[in-house]
């Protein structure tokens, strides 16, 4: 029996979960009655915690989406605004917890597969893939899936480089995978935290694909998180992959919670920027959001509506 299920969204079959007002138009209106085969951006919600516990993280994950979902949907679809260009495809939810550490890894194997099928079977090559929830680990099936028809570029804003050995799978590891493999042109790493990047880590970000900063270095200036993402961004000739780890933003609940980091107006931000060259898109991935609670859920639920309002803005 398969530990992972895809529930592809069908608006004959089942309503959205979100609140009407009389004069408004929400977006959970426009999403039950979007074509998927013309829209511009598809929405895929991740509901899994295995790839961080493989990772020795904090559960939460599998709860990112459904917090997101609840806030996303309420939230106002105006005439001529650019989230009209989404589709909601559907989630992918964990059905069962690993046992252990071993299992979680075996999970995660599983997981990549059926994120992979599900981007080939869906996605068109002119549409932007976004996925909310779950672990880091699953960018790798992601960058697999963009790059197969062409060479990839990634960004990843992040407080780790996800660079740890690739003996077993999880969260910390999807680029190394993807290095390891040819996947990736050049990875750019930016704000990671000189605290949580182990020995091995640095050595491999040496490798001449890699271009990284660490946060220390932008809390001591002259650096801009906006100049160098953006001029990674620039200087790129392949389609880029767009990876947010919400872990980078200061007091976001989180698989890796920290007090220190971006704010998340810096965030909006730099999304909101990304339109202002021509580079093409392949993804975007806001992942390892892991909220437990209430409070959580609200925090969670509006920090990644937003981030998929503004990079859909910037993309139009």
């Amino acid at each position: 029996m398969s530990v992972f299920e895809f529930q592809l969204f069908d608006a004959r079959q089942r309503k959205l979960q979100y609140q009407t007002r009389n004069g408004e138009t929400r977006l959970g209106d426009l999403l039950s009655r979007q074509d998927l085969t013309t829209a511009k951006f598809v929405l895929i919600g991740i509901s899994e915690n295995a790839g961080p516990q493989a990772n020795l993280g904090r559960v939460g994950s599998e709860n990112a989406f459904t917090a997101f979902s609840k806030v996303f949907f309420n939230t106002q679809a105006y005439k001529g605004a650019a989230i009209e260009n989404l589709a909601y495809l559907g989630q992918i939810k964990q059905l069962k917890e690993p046992l252990d550490r071993p299992e979680a890894c075996a999970f995660v194997e599983e997981l990549d597969k059926m994120l992979f099928d599900v981007l080939e079977m869906y996605i068109e090559p002119d549409q932007i893939p976004i996925i909310v929830g779950g672990g880091h680990n699953n960018a790798l099936p992601l960058m697999r899936w963009a790059a197969k028809k062409q060479f990839l570029s990634v960004v990843n804003i992040d407080a780790h480089a996800d660079l740890r050995t690739t003996d077993k799978r999880h969260s910390g590891n999807s680029f190394s995978f993807a290095l390891q493999e040819d996947i990736l042109t050049q990875y750019g790493a930016f704000g990671l935290h000189e605290a949580f990047n182990n020995d091995y880590i640095r050595n491999q970000l040496l490798d001449p694909r890699i271009i990284h900063r660490f946060f220390e270095d932008y809390l001591q200036g002259p650096y801009q998180l906006n100049d160098d993402v953006l001029g990674f961004m620039q200087h790129q000739k392949n389609p880029i992959g767009i990876e947010i780890d919400m872990d980078a933003i200061a007091m976001m609940p989180s698989s890796a919670f920290s007090p220190s980091g971006w704010t998340l107006d810096q965030m909006r931000s730099l999304l909101l920027k990304m339109g202002h060259f021509n580079s093409k898109i392949a993804y975007l991935n806001l992942t390892e959001a892991a909220p437990l609670d209430d409070c959580d859920d609200l925090i969670v639920g509006k920090a990644l509506s937003y981030l998929v309002r503004d990079f859909c803005s910037s993309q139009q």
